[in-house]
């Protein structure tokens, strides 16, 4: 994700993002800056593992919290419920049929911040995604995958719920 770039999400995912936000900031920070406290008492930082470590983990803690911040100042919140057509775009979830192996897959298009292979959402910019993208049922997307090409055809194309999972 390049710098000045809208990134688009659902409600649900800027919702999510906002958590772990004020969780960082009102938890987190909180709990590194005691645990550097600590180890500082300990006596000569230059050889202080457990003060570096804590220094560390605050590094990587407000390095999270600048990302979070940027993402979601950049955020382009976009409803899956509000959308409809019989066109995939960003939110759709999308049932799909390998067809080579008949196999029934279904995927949710999603922002980058939110893909979550174990619920089937996939970002937008995945190849699949792009190869998804403006197919109407019926429709055949052909995939580079690392196995070889795929062709997946669209079965149904429906707007649920962002919250919920979709059905697979």
């Amino acid at each position: 994700m390049s710098g000045s770039d809208n990134i688009p999400m659902t409600p649900h995912g800027l919702q999510k993002l906002k958590d772990e936000l004020k969780h960082l900031q009102s938890v987190e920070r909180g709990k590194i800056s005691r645990e550097i406290e600590v180890a500082r008492a300990h006596g000569d930082l230059r050889e202080n593992a457990e003060y570096h470590a804590a220094k560390e983990k605050q590094s990587h803690i407000e390095g999270r919290i600048l990302t979070l911040g940027d993402w979601i100042a950049r955020a382009e919140v976009i409803d899956p419920a509000k959308l409809g057509g019989d066109k995939v775009v960003f939110g759709a979830t999308v049932e799909l049929v390998d067809t080579e192996n008949d196999k029934t897959i279904s995927y949710r298009l999603v922002g980058e911040t939110e893909a979550d292979l174990k619920k089937r959402w996939i970002a937008v910019t995945s190849p699949v995604a792009r190869a998804l993208i403006g197919k109407k049922v019926g429709d055949i997307a052909t995939v580079q995958s690392p196995g070889g090409v795929r062709e997946l055809e669209v079965v149904s194309i429906s707007f649920e719920d962002p919250q919920e999972e979709p059905a697979s």
